[in-house]
């Protein structure tokens, strides 16, 4: 916070006042605000990257797990459960 205004450290403080979800919607914003434009074909290659490993993990056998198993192993390692 070496070169951050006034301003923006008072702005910090509010911002971290707030709830997980609303600050993580900010930062997701700000970044998005500085990020440039979006790349046209990002969408259709990330859901083709998808797609590929879902395939190459259905021919080696592999059936995933569920959301909800996978979600509360990470809370749980988060420290969150």
């Amino acid at each position: 916070m070496v070169g951050m205004s006034d301003a923006a450290r008072k702005l910090l403080e509010d911002v971290l006042a707030l709830p997980e979800d609303e600050r993580l919607e900010l930062a997701s914003e700000i970044i998005a605000s500085v990020d440039g434009p979006p790349d046209a074909g990002w969408e259709a290659a990330w859901l083709g990257e998808l797609d590929r490993r879902v395939d190459a993990a259905k021919s080696r056998g592999e059936s995933g797990a569920d959301w909800t198993d996978v979600r509360s192993r990470i809370l749980k390692r988060l420290g969150r459960t």
